[in-house]
């Protein structure tokens, strides 16, 4: 499955370190920016009465619903990492589409699914 939004010559691994060569750019102009929002989203995933995993498949869930496709993929690999089951990322997507609809929808059964597929498969 080949998501259109995303360049079928890139890996989503590629697409994460876009996301953060473009972000240690932008620390270079702002970096008490920066700073301070790695350090409260680090705050915001921590353990505490819901667990990583959970805020995982909470941030995935938006991400889909605002159709944020770097998030999308950063999330879904969160959700891997912390070990969900493709059912519970599922129906995480399944609850951001009573909420998103068909936009939602597209982007849980295409990118989110692309990005299971290729860090699920075993590493050589």
């Amino acid at each position: 499955m080949e998501h259109e939004g995303t360049n079928t010559n890139q890996s989503m691994d590629k697409h994460l370190l876009n996301y953060k060569e473009g972000l240690n750019k932008f620390s270079n102009g702002m970096p008490e920016l920066v700073q301070t929002y790695n350090e409260f989203t680090k705050h915001c995933f921590r353990d505490g009465e819901i667990s990583p995993k959970n805020k995982q498949l909470i941030a995935l869930g938006i991400s889909v619903y605002s159709q944020d496709e770097y998030c999308i993929i950063y999330h879904t690999k969160g959700c891997l990492d912390q070990g969900c089951s493709e059912k519970e990322i599922f129906e995480a997507i399944g609850v951001s589409t009573a909420l998103g609809g068909g936009a939602a929808m597209s982007q849980g059964v295409t990118l989110v699914q692309d990005c299971m597929e290729q860090w699920q498969q075993p590493k050589h």
